[in-house]
Order: C-alpha cells, then structure tokens, then sequence
C-alpha cells in the first residue's frame, strides 16, 4: 500500500469515527428512555456500541434482582446504537435474549453491541451484557433493518 493510499485510509477510518461519535450524541440527545435509566455511551465507533446503566432500587423485581425488561432495554439501547451508527436509519427486526445471571441493587451492567454481519439493508448484532464485575449477565442477539434516511441529513450520502 502506498504512503497515499494508508493516509487516505486513515482518513476514512477517522471520518467515520467522528461520524458515529455525532450520530451517537444526536441521537442519545432525543432518546429520553435511555436517558430516564440513568444510561450512558461509554464508546461508540461503526458497528459498535458500549452503554452502561446503573441499577436502582425502581428496576427491581419481586426477586430482588434487576428486572429482565431493564436488562433487554439496556442491550436494546445499545443495539440501536450500534446499528445506527453508520448514519443510515436502521430499526431492529428481531432479536432474542437469554439470562445467565442476575443483576443486583447498585451493579453496573455494560452492554458491549458489536456488528458480526452487515449486507444489503441487513444487519445481525450481539451484545453481551456483564456487570463491574466482568460477570456476564445476559447475551442479545438483534437483527436490524434499514429504512431510508439518515440520522444526521448534512452527512447524507
């Protein structure tokens, strides 16, 4: 690869680093569910996106632990996230979870959602979700599909 070639290439990463960072923040600043958990992007680059979310006494079940429907909606947030971070509006298809543990009082669960496929208008994520601990509590697989437009227009292609 030539010098102009591997600079061209950096350029392209870095462009769509700082394209997912502005889709993130764009739409994290419309999302008032994500908002309203006490969520936060800890990372978000193309086809990846890292939240977290702490667990307060309202998330609770009748077991003591936190609520599968906090759980999903954590891994959800960052599946859209991750999803969208190309710029191209994508929503979720299907997806599945399976519990492995449970989340307590004051833990901080981490949703890590990464893109394993993406073709067409057509993507498969999965996201593990693990406490401070590095325990991991839930694993989500989501499918997306894109519909037409853009989160951010001005970055339209």
């Amino acid at each position: 690869m030539t010098k102009t070639a591997m600079l061209a290439s950096a350029l392209d990463v870095e462009e769509a680093q700082a394209l997912a960072q502005a889709v993130g923040a764009a739409m994290f600043e419309s999302d008032p569910a994500s908002q309203g958990l006490g969520m936060k992007i800890d990372a978000i680059a193309p086809g990846h996106a890292r939240m977290s979310m702490p667990v307060r006494a309202d998330m609770l079940n009748g077991h003591g632990s936190c609520h599968g429907g906090f759980i999903f909606t954590l891994a959800d947030s960052a599946f859209a996230f991750a999803c969208n971070s190309h710029n191209l509006t994508t929503v979720g298809a299907a997806c599945t979870i399976d519990y492995l543990a449970p989340a307590r009082l004051h833990d901080v669960l981490t949703a890590d959602a990464t893109e394993q496929a993406l073709a067409g208008k057509s993507g498969v994520y999965d996201v593990k979700v693990t406490n401070q601990d590095g325990r991991t509590v839930a694993l989500f697989r989501g499918k997306s599909h894109r519909v037409s437009g853009h989160i951010l227009p001005q970055h339209a292609e």
